[in-house]
């Protein structure tokens, strides 16, 4: 298993920045190609910071300038359905920029940090949780986990105080890849049960948590636990004979 930090990977046609670093917020980029969509037009581009929609995680939002200045706002961002590269979906009635045009895209930062804080949490819980992973979902203000639990009660107010006691001790994270074939000999690194890590360059990226806890991901997360600040356990609903959901909410 290798710690080294690799070259930002490609994703077909978009190079994908927000893999090596979460926190850049903006970048230059050229229009590749524009792709109807059900309600308006989504860009392809050459390198964004946008991430697109996956893991539970969802698309960025934001806006790309046009070089006189001018702005579009980007409302959703996706992988391309029909093809390679990430869309960047603008707003409805939008200007669409010409193929090969130059923009500066803008993430709406204050919306991804909430993501990545909580996603980030998320992976604290299933330090807790001994159960794979059935779903989940991530949203500005509050987050959740399916987990396939049999004869296993949970208790929020105990999950309540180990989340906040793991995000007080400051465990830096950091990402590192592994081949295909080491993922392969070690499938615990695998929570998802139904979805499996990406793998299209023959590497898949995992997400550290310093002695917590070691999965694939390829979502957006803080440097350290210490950013996601105090939360709290909401609902723990059961959505089936083996099915528990527990709902995580920032207790600010």
């Amino acid at each position: 298993m290798s710690q080294t930090q690799p070259q930002i990977t490609n994703q077909d046609q978009t190079l994908e920045l927000f893999r090596e670093d979460a926190y850049l917020q903006t970048c230059q980029a050229r229009v590749l190609e524009a792709v109807a969509t059900r309600d308006s037009t989504g860009l392809v581009l050459d390198q964004t910071v946008f991430y697109a929609e996956g893991g539970g995680q969802p698309g960025d939002s934001g806006s790309l300038v046009l070089v006189d200045g001018s702005e579009i706002e980007v409302t959703n961002t996706i992988k391309n359905p029909g093809g390679a590269g990430i869309l960047h979906v603008l707003a409805a009635d939008s200007l669409v920029p010409a193929v090969g045009s130059e923009v500066t895209c803008q993430i709406n930062w204050e919306r991804r940090h909430k993501h990545m804080r909580l996603h980030s949490c998320l992976h604290l819980l299933c330090s807790l949780v001994d159960g794979g992973v059935t779903g989940g979902s991530i949203g500005t203000d509050k987050a959740r986990l399916d987990f396939d639990l049999q004869d296993t009660t949970l208790d929020k107010e105990h999950l309540t105080q180990e989340l906040n006691r793991l995000i007080s001790e400051a465990h830096p994270l950091q990402a590192r890849w592994i081949t295909v074939e080491a993922m392969q000999s070690q499938p615990d690194l695998v929570r998802t049960m139904s979805v499996k890590p990406t793998s299209g360059d023959g590497r898949v990226r995992l997400m550290e948590v310093a002695d917590v806890d070691l999965q694939a991901c390829g979502g957006t997360h803080v440097a350290n636990t210490a950013e996601i600040g105090a939360v709290r356990v909401g609902k723990i609903e059961n959505k089936g004979k083996r099915n528990r959901r527990v709902n995580i909410l920032f207790d600010e």
